[in-house]
């Protein structure tokens, strides 16, 4: 399974880790919601990352302890028990948050939602990681996302890349980004201010544009998911 990411013709101090939710557990973050969109933004201010079908994954790593929490701020970190082991085994590390997405892969390498929501496939899945929070106790939100992913990529070549990929970004057309990662079978694709801090809750500093035929897009139509 490799890394996410359009075809390469396209390509180019802490004071706390909580959400605003006081019920939440210590160490969540309540994650960035992008806003959504009928096409792409454009401007060189802007980069593009393709959209995987998953579920999204905040990962808190604190010494060898690591918790995965959705969206939501559940814990399922006993449910991806081999994800949180290559998480914990990443070398060199007092504490970590990465926010991402967690997929099961298809024999193409195109996440498969309802592979991963069956529940038959959890020793599979892969987390393809899009941003970094925090690291060894310094709180990245308020840096660049530009910064912040350059230093994600780097963590993730000190990684098992058989369960944790990068998910890759670009700045050319988005509008062209968006075609193929539709041509592909993707869900879509995510538009994000290269300039900007991270932001929890619902933000126009990332824009989703989906794919109407997207298995996505068809649970929603059919209200089945």
């Amino acid at each position: 399974m490799t890394r996410l990411s359009p075809p390469r013709s396209y390509l180019p101090a802490m004071s706390s880790l909580s959400s605003r939710t006081r019920s939440a557990p210590a160490g969540f973050i309540e994650p960035c919601l992008p806003t959504v969109r009928s096409k792409p933004p454009s401007g060189p201010e802007w980069i593009h990352e393709v959209k995987a079908d998953g579920y999204r994954l905040m990962v808190r790593r604190e010494g060898k302890r690591v918790r995965l929490f959705t969206r939501r701020a559940h814990d399922w970190t006993h449910r991806f028990g081999q994800l949180a082991e290559a998480i914990s085994s990443i070398p060199r590390i007092g504490s970590l948050t990465i926010d991402g997405e967690a997929c099961v892969c298809g024999s193409d390498g195109v996440p498969v939602f309802a592979l991963l929501h069956s529940g038959s496939y959890d020793s599979a899945v892969v987390l393809y990681a899009f941003d970094l929070l925090e690291l060894n106790g310094t709180d990245l939100r308020t840096e660049p996302l530009e910064r912040r992913k350059a230093k994600l990529a780097k963590l993730i070549h000190s990684a098992d890349q058989s369960r944790i990929g990068y998910t890759d970004h670009t700045d050319e057309d988005g509008s062209e980004i968006f075609r193929h990662a539709c041509k592909l079978g993707y869900e879509g694709i995510v538009s994000k201010r290269r300039d900007f801090g991270y932001r929890s809750s619902r933000c126009k500093s990332w824009v989703k544009v989906k794919n109407p035929n997207s298995p996505a897009m068809i649970r929603v139509e059919d209200g089945t998911f």
